[in-house]
């Protein structure tokens, strides 16, 4: 009894607290002092903070539901400019067509801290989105003023090296997102001299790292991993500098996924090492293929292809199903990797080339693909037993893939696969 007791008044307590909390906001929006609205903001950051899961579901429906634009108001300013569509009621619409959420948003954002606090509740928003499409504006409103506030112009690109705080090495360390840091002595060999660690930093989060690279000059184009990432590996002297191979990218700021960082990034590491080690020729990637080996195993479905080229992609699956005995699975493991015979092991590069060369257009197509050639790279070389790590072996059969970024020909290159078209090598042609 005692306990049920205790259970309604803490519900009678946060059904208060969210009252409360939407009564600041409203408050926020209707006052027109600046020191006022800095702590109205404040006390209104501290109260969502405090809210427990479920409150906070609800205070998103209440955005959603009480901070929207007035829809009379919208007809009515719409029919008005298309009576008349010149500047001031084209102005005047415009005012009226955005929601009120996205003032309360910019008023928050001036207090101290008030970036920050943003982003963390846009993580909170997403995390429920999957289960609440009806907060999809909300959403919307979040990402439209986060995607300016953190507009590359505003971004700080930064080098990491061992001398950097521990906190931001510390940071680096937990939010590795493609090969996991294995402790001080791997970052370690990671930041030496023939490696580089790139990120972006946004002035009102001068200690928080958004998004890093990792770099690494190489004298060739790598064709797997392991190499990069040993630990104990010696550092290379500068004079084989020929190559550098973005090969992680991540990101640190949930509450700011869907915001364009990492096309940036590279293409501002690039710049910045062709400064510092002119010669430097070529600039790739040694990438990881998430989604291939599910593809994969769900029957390889790819649309569009000509005749011919569909019965190479059937040929292909049948190969290599001829030598897993029909079962996918059995691929599983590094050994039965390095155990398939050269035929198999082709017919696994070909199907790969389709996954990556046809497929990453289509929806369900692979994300990392799909990020480097939308970002201007070409699709240069597919690697067998590239990534035998049991991440590597469950994402893409131990392949591992180098996207080139000529600098010269990515705004072609990003072009060419806005209309449709992958840029690929003659190599992958070949395989098509």
């Amino acid at each position: 009894m005692l306990e049920e007791l205790k259970i309604a008044a803490r519900k009678v307590q946060n059904e208060r607290d969210l009252r409360g909390l939407l009564g600041q906001c409203r408050r926020l929006l209707s006052e027109r002092g600046e020191a006022n609205s800095v702590a109205i903001a404040s006390s209104l950051v501290e109260r969502f903070t405090a809210l427990p899961d479920e409150q906070r579901a609800v205070f998103f429906e209440r955005l959603s539901r009480d901070f929207s634009p007035d829809p009379k108001a919208v007809l009515e300013s719409a029919q008005a400019y298309a009576s008349e569509p010149n500047a001031s009621n084209l102005l005047h619409l415009t005012r009226m067509a955005e929601s009120p959420r996205q003032e309360l948003l910019r008023r928050i954002n001036r207090s101290p801290g008030g970036t920050s606090s943003i982003v963390a509740m846009r993580r909170a928003l997403l995390a429920r989105l999957p289960r609440r499409p009806e907060l999809q504006a909300v959403e919307a409103d979040f990402l439209h003023l986060l995607s300016s506030w953190f507009n590359p112009g505003f971004l700080q690109l930064q080098r990491v090296d061992w001398n950097s705080p521990a906190q931001l090495l510390e940071q680096l360390i937990r939010h590795e997102a493609v090969h996991q840091i294995d402790g001080w002595d791997d970052l370690r060999r990671r930041l030496q001299p023939d490696r580089r660690c790139f990120a972006f930093f946004h002035p009102q989060l001068p200690h928080e790292p958004l998004i890093f690279v990792e770099v690494a000059l190489l004298p060739e184009m790598p064709a797997a991993i392991a190499p990069l990432i040993d630990k104990a590996s010696q550092p290379l002297p500068p004079r084989q500098f020929k190559v550098a191979a973005f090969y992680s990218i991540s990101n640190c700021q949930p509450g700011l996924r869907g915001v364009s960082l990492g096309n940036f990034l590279i293409k501002r590491v690039a710049e910045e090492l062709k400064r510092e080690l002119p010669q430097l020729k070529t600039f790739c990637t040694l990438s990881p293929i998430p989604g291939f080996a599910g593809w994969l195993q769900a029957g390889a479905p790819c649309e569009g292809l000509t005749k011919a080229r569909a019965e190479r992609l059937a040929q292909a699956r049948a190969a290599l199903l001829a030598q897993c005995g029909g079962d996918l699975a059995t691929l599983a493991s590094a050994t039965a990797l390095r155990a398939l015979n050269p035929e198999a092991t082709q017919a696994l590069l070909r199907l790969c080339a389709y996954y990556l060369g046809q497929h990453t257009g289509t929806q369900g197509g692979d994300p990392v693909a799909r990020f480097h050639l939308d970002n201007g790279a070409r699709l240069e070389r597919l690697n067998a037993l590239a990534d035998l790590s049991a991440k590597g072996i469950k994402q893409s059969f131990g392949l591992m893939v180098n996207y080139l970024y000529d600098l010269d020909r990515v705004e072609a290159h990003h072009e060419k696969f806005t209309q449709g078209e992958v840029a690929h090598s003659r190599a992958l042609a070949a395989l098509l």
